[in-house]
């Protein structure tokens, strides 16, 4: 049954339990036994307290109490045979006891000092059993108690060991509790990391896989996590080998296409020049650069292999290339940032794709490389035509291209910024366009460190 709450009140329940429970599966099983357990153990205690060590404690302070007040009964009825009810408190009863009459007992008298768990009891049976009389408690140095009941005749001082009136079964009770608690916590804490450890690992590799990094995982765990970790193998497999299938396809198409292009190259170098010759020479070169754009599509970079990259001297190197009279590139390098794993030579491609698309259609370029929150940041802004909003999306769609005239002056064949989204998703990034500063375009690419 779920019960419907107002909706503000419902969105702070929902921040709350965000803020409140644990994110990770480890913690979350944790609390599931740590709760429960608290609260078991809490329950015992007070059950125990309330029935059995209450109980005990109880009808001892009243044994005691009850024989306190015969002796004093005793002693009050035959006043000079004090000696011999102090003999007989002490063989039957285990009790010492002093008798001060009214002029000497201020020199006994003291300040009650003594600890409620353990005189709690006796307390309240002490005054149950001397209703006339004024009675404290206190417990020496030597841990006896000491109890003295002052009545209208005289002050009474009886001693006893402490163990006449409390059970100290509690305490063991409290300690067999906790120790097995935390036994049963150290069993379960060493199950669930070794069950968390092989679901943290395999989300690991899945995500390496999906950021090209090709790591092994070796199933381990309960049932269903080696299941999992065998399915992910198998489907790892499967992609590797339509990946290689693919690349082998593509190098093959590549091969017997390329072959009849430098074909009719040849021809048109020897044949008569002539502006029909020239223009059938031009399309056969712009069929050359779509040819070659498709297969860098279609092939991707999922054969390199990831290092630490250095992105200030990447992208250094880059800006260096592409600066000219045309275009004025502004780059300051941050040497705050820390190396990236991936794959070099597609996050070349990757800038490359971005700061020559600026250069095409702007005069003024400023490059920002920035590290936060354990991500690298790079920025790209120009002072350019931009793109609309509406066709930011689009541009990232393969094959996609914005107005004849553009595309006239790229020469491309629409899938620049599809590769580049590509390098970047594998990389395990984002990519977004925005309003720049400069009145042109901005380009925002995020990097997992």
């Amino acid at each position: 049954m779920h019960i419907k709450f107002p909706q503000k009140i419902d969105d702070k329940l929902v921040d709350l339990k965000q803020k409140v429970m644990p994110k990770t599966l480890f913690f979350r099983t944790m609390l599931l036994i740590i709760v429960p357990l608290i609260v078991v153990q809490i329950v015992s205690i007070v059950a125990y307290f309330h029935s059995s060590w209450g109980k005990v404690g109880r009808k001892l302070s009243d044994n005691v109490s009850a024989n306190m007040a015969f002796v004093v009964k005793l002693s009050e009825e035959n006043p000079s045979a004090f000696k011999e009810v102090k003999k007989l408190a002490k063989s039957l009863y285990g009790l010492d006891v002093e008798y001060s009459t009214n002029d000497e007992k201020y020199q006994v008298l003291r300040k009650a000092v003594n600890n409620k768990i353990v005189t709690g009891f006796f307390e309240k049976s002490l005054k149950g059993k001397f209703t006339t009389a004024e009675t404290k408690l206190y417990i020496d140095d030597k841990k006896t108690l000491v109890a003295l009941v002052d009545t209208k005749s005289g002050l009474y001082q009886f001693k006893t060991p402490i163990k006449n009136i409390f059970s100290s079964s509690i305490f063991g009770f409290i300690a067999w509790m906790i120790g097995t608690s935390f036994l049963l916590f150290g069993v379960s804490t060493l199950f669930l990391r070794v069950q968390a450890r092989s679901i943290r690992q395999l989300a690991d590799v899945a995500d390496n896989f999906g950021k090209g990094i090709d790591s092994t995982f070796k199933p381990y765990g309960s049932i269903e996590v080696r299941k999992a970790g065998v399915a992910f193998n198998k489907m790892k497999e499967r992609i590797k080998r339509q990946m290689s299938e693919r690349t082998q396809m593509l190098a093959g198409v590549s091969h017997d296409l390329r072959t009849p292009i430098t074909r009719m190259k040849l021809a048109l170098a020897m044949a008569e020049k002539s502006e029909e010759n020239q223009a059938f020479l031009e399309d056969v070169l712009e069929m050359e650069k779509m040819l070659e754009g498709y297969l860098s599509f279609a092939r991707g970079d999922g054969a390199e292999e990831s290092i630490r990259v250095d992105m200030n001297a990447l992208i250094s190197g880059i800006v260096g290339k592409f600066k000219g009279a045309k275009n004025k590139i502004k780059y300051q390098q941050n040497e705050n940032v820390s190396l990236l794993l991936g794959r070099e030579q597609a996050l070349k491609r990757m800038v490359s794709n971005i700061i020559s698309n600026a250069c095409r259609y702007a005069k003024n370029i400023e490059v920002d490389l920035k590290e936060t929150n354990n991500r690298l940041e790079i920025t790209v802004d120009d002072d350019g035509p931009g793109i609309p909003q509406e066709k930011r999306e689009d541009v990232f769609k393969a094959f996609y291209r914005l107005e004849e005239s553009r595309n006239k002056e790229t020469g491309g064949v629409g899938l620049g910024l599809s590769i580049t989204k590509d390098i970047v998703r594998s990389h395990g990034g984002t990519i977004r366009l925005s309003d720049s500063p400069l009145g042109g375009l901005r380009v925002e690419i995020k990097l997992p460190l």
